[in-house]
């Protein structure tokens, strides 16, 4: 799991972790998103070689992140599935999982990509577009909501550090925390902080906070 990092968001006590993933301790629930399930199969599927096995290396992550925070569900903020449902590697790659982990609750919240999610089997409660969950709105999509402080994906924000390889990042705004991509297949949209804005890096061992200072009044 590697190093976590004790905060609030909303007044809520939270806790990042190195292996791009948000602990609720309050709920016992894990929040990630775009796991992009079956994305290199999709791939090789339309004659792209790429290696095999990320599918179940992601979901194996997933699992030692349960065992090692006492997590009783785990919320993914959108995009579960990454093109076609019925590729059979993907697929045996996730009943494995849930063999293994058959008391943890998995839940989603709808992604652009989740569109053949009701028809997927996957054994998963469905969220909806988004859902309000103590002081949060959990969705996909980063836009800011009223209701509370919003906690989503999509944009795989990632943060590159001076002498440092670019890394995922979770990105802490005023009203919005955007997490970064769980998949460790995923490209990345670099983020510029704007002032009073944080973001965390992530390589899955290490976190490494950055501030944005407010300018001096």
């Amino acid at each position: 799991m590697g190093e976590s990092l004790e905060l609030q968001l909303a007044g809520e006590p939270m806790r990042l972790l190195a292996d791009r993933a948000l602990y609720w301790p309050g709920r016992r629930r894990l929040l990630i998103a775009d796991l992009h399930l079956g994305k290199g199969d999709a791939f090789r599927a339309s004659g792209i070689a790429l290696p095999s096995g990320g599918t179940a290396l992601d979901l194996a992550r997933l699992a030692a992140l349960a065992a090692q925070t006492g997590a009783t569900s785990a919320w993914i903020l959108g995009d579960v599935l990454h093109g076609r449902v019925d590729l059979r590697a993907w697929r045996h790659a996730w009943h494995d999982f849930r063999e293994r982990l058959p008391g943890l609750e998995i839940a989603v919240v709808d992604g652009n990509h989740d569109r053949a999610l009701t028809q997927s089997g996957l054994d998963l409660t469905l969220l909806g577009d988004a859902i309000v969950d103590g002081p949060f709105v959990l969705r996909h999509a980063p836009a800011g909501d009223p209701r509370g402080h919003v906690v989503c994906g999509h944009l795989h924000p990632v943060l590159k550090l001076p002498g440092l390889a670019r890394a995922p990042a979770f990105w802490l705004r005023r009203d919005r925390t955007v997490l970064p991509a769980f998949s460790a297949f995923t490209g990345g949209m670099p983020i510029r902080l704007a002032p009073g804005e944080a973001a965390v890096a992530c390589n899955g061992e290490a976190l490494v906070a950055v501030r944005k200072p407010l300018p001096a009044s």
